[in-house]
């Protein structure tokens, strides 16, 4: 597919994909796709920063490559790696070969050569992605969860968008593949790394904004609950939780209680559905404690 030629057009091609961007996200995606910037996504969890590179990757037609950060992650992870189990293998059919004379000799070099080749090399999300260019969709999800040494070789990459394997020599992208990355805030990422992206905040979504949300991924729920759940989650938002809902758990609430044939939000329902919204057993006894003026005021 095209891309998007403009941010009205970006923003009804992500509806069509079940995304509704306000006009800032659009804007700030727009930007980064047509000058070929990678887009920083920070914002609380649950608000839509890594479902909207999955949406866009659809709408656009490309492959999404996810690139899952964590604590410790390395460079082999997020490149390639070598499969030395398949080597071993065929280092030893090889030998058995050169005993009765049927193959060279697995010490000799073009031998050694053949087992650092594309046969055995196992594609990590970074070299897929320099593979793929433009044809991909580059998900770096949770960076803020990365040490500072990984953040600092993931900026040279992506400065360059070209890897060096040495037995291979280097691989560089045609075209860069559209970047999203994503963070929770755990840690204050870089500035250099914050100067080669395109950044935007997202923030939880109005009242309104979030009933069309619910509305438009599951079709099933009526207005009047998604308002009603939609104006609890709000609430409980405004309570001091550990881990406050976001708009994938409104949604999950919204539809576990249209399953369970609920028109309206009672705190008799709230009280036994809580554990679509919250995930934490403090949380829920907080929440229990003023479900009668979360629910009275939804």
């Amino acid at each position: 597919m095209i891309a998007p030629t403009s941010v009205a057009e970006l923003t009804e091609t992500l509806r069509r994909g079940q995304y509704l961007a306000d006009r800032g996200l659009s804007t700030a995606v727009f930007v980064a796709l047509s000058l070929q910037r990678p887009l920083l996504l920070e914002g609380e969890p649950g608000v839509g920063k890594t479902e909207i590179a999955k949406v866009l990757a659809g709408v656009l037609g490309r492959d999404l490559i996810r690139l899952q950060c964590y604590e410790g992650i390395d460079t082999s992870q997020a490149l390639y790696e070598w499969d030395y189990a398949r080597q071993l293998l065929h280092i030893r059919a090889m030998s058995e070969r050169a005993t009765v004379g049927e193959n060279e000799d697995p010490g000799d070099d073009s031998a050694v050569d053949k087992l650092f080749g594309p046969r055995f090399l196992l594609e990590r999300p970074l070299l897929q992605a320099v593979r793929s260019g433009d044809r991909a969709v580059l998900l770096i999800d949770e960076i803020d969860r990365a040490d500072d040494e990984f953040e600092a070789f993931l900026l040279e990459v992506l400065s360059d968008f070209q890897i060096t394997i040495p037995e291979v020599g280097t691989i560089t992208a045609a075209a860069p593949p559209f970047v999203v990355l994503t963070s929770n805030r755990t840690r204050e990422l870089h500035d250099a790394l914050k100067r080669r992206c395109m950044y935007h905040w997202i923030d939880y979504p109005s009242i309104d904004r979030e009933v069309e949300i619910v509305l438009v991924r599951r079709p099933g729920v009526s207005e009047a609950l998604a308002r009603k759940v939609v104006a609890a989650v709000h609430r409980l938002r405004e309570l001091d939780l550990a881990k406050p809902p976001g708009v994938a758990e409104t949604i999950d609430w919204a539809r576990t209680l249209a399953f369970l044939g609920e028109t309206t939000l009672t705190a008799d329902a709230a009280d036994l559905t809580l554990g679509s919204v919250l995930k934490e057993r403090e949380d829920m006894e907080l929440a229990r404690d003023n479900l009668d003026e979360i629910t009275s005021q939804a």
